[in-house]
């Protein structure tokens, strides 16, 4: 099985006047809801089950997709609206809703991307079976590596490509706060460079020798995570989970140099939306 979840339950802030009266996930972007452009994409992708967590105007997303008859899919709901979770307690309360034995594809309702979904969730599948594959090459060398205080690797002869448990979606962009990454993709740390703080269960991981990239707002987790969040609170962030998991687990960044990604947050960038989509080929 093949199965998503969208984040749509966020308050759109940045959207106002248009989210005073509606959800983010009805706004339109080229004649049609951001929500039903995911949506259209994930079903295009293959995937069987989606899950929607709601919570501003949280009916109105409920009875959009009624009205439409789920668009043919499993789409479920999961309700936030006695309190936002933020994205990282929204897939902790979900999760009795996913499959237990597949990679959970997690998407924002609010990008626009050039990202093949299917492609991308097929690494995530392969991580399952231990044969992960980044874009350059089959995950380097046959020896594994286990990490030291820094976070860098040192040879150990393992498989590197076993028990992959997540796999997020970045690119280089310039940004103030980037994920950190050792020689084989694997999280170390994330750092602000503007004001140079650095998080990372590594305590002497040193930025300038890692690989930055920015997170894309697109990854995949694997069901053994989800047991983890137990030990975390109701609302919690996902990079802060990350964070602590990538100590103990292998999350893994996953590079796509030629990523065309909008993030519609902003009235401005809603704006620029519908030329973006020309440029995607999507016009409808």
């Amino acid at each position: 099985m093949m199965q998503a979840m969208i984040f749509a339950a966020g308050l759109g802030t940045r959207l106002k006047p248009l989210t005073d009266t509606m959800p983010k996930a009805l706004v339109r972007v080229g004649g049609e809801p951001l929500i039903k452009r995911v949506i259209m994409n994930l079903d295009a992708a293959g995937v069987d089950r989606i899950v929607v967590n709601v919570h501003h105007f949280a009916g109105q997303i409920i009875d959009y997709l009624k009205d439409n008859d789920n668009f043919g899919l499993d789409i479920r709901i999961s309700d936030e609206t006695a309190g936002l979770l933020e994205t990282g307690g929204g897939i902790k309360k979900a999760a009795p809703l996913f499959d237990h034995t597949d990679p959970i594809l997690i998407h924002n309702v609010d990008i626009l991307s050039n990202v093949d979904l299917r492609e991308f969730y097929q690494v995530a599948s392969r991580s399952e079976k231990g044969k992960v594959k980044s874009e350059e090459s089959e995950c380097g060398s046959e020896k594994g590596k286990v990490e030291n205080e820094d976070g860098r690797g040192k040879n150990e002869e393992s498989n590197c490509c076993d028990a992959v448990d997540a796999v997020l979606l970045v690119s280089w962009r310039k940004t103030k706060r980037y994920l950190l990454f050792n020689d084989d993709m694997k999280l170390v740390g994330w750092t602000n460079i503007e004001t140079g703080e650095v998080r990372s269960p590594y305590p002497e991981l040193n930025p300038k020798e890692c690989r930055m990239y920015a997170f894309a707002g697109i990854h995949a987790l694997s069901p053994r995570l989800l047991k983890m969040m137990d030990e975390f609170p109701d609302r919690f962030g996902i990079i802060d989970f990350y964070l602590k998991a990538c100590a103990t687990h292998n999350i893994k960044g996953y590079v796509k140099d030629d990523l065309k990604l909008m993030d519609i947050g902003k009235l401005d960038t809603l704006a620029q939306a519908e030329e973006f989509l020309e440029e995607l080929g999507d016009r409808n």
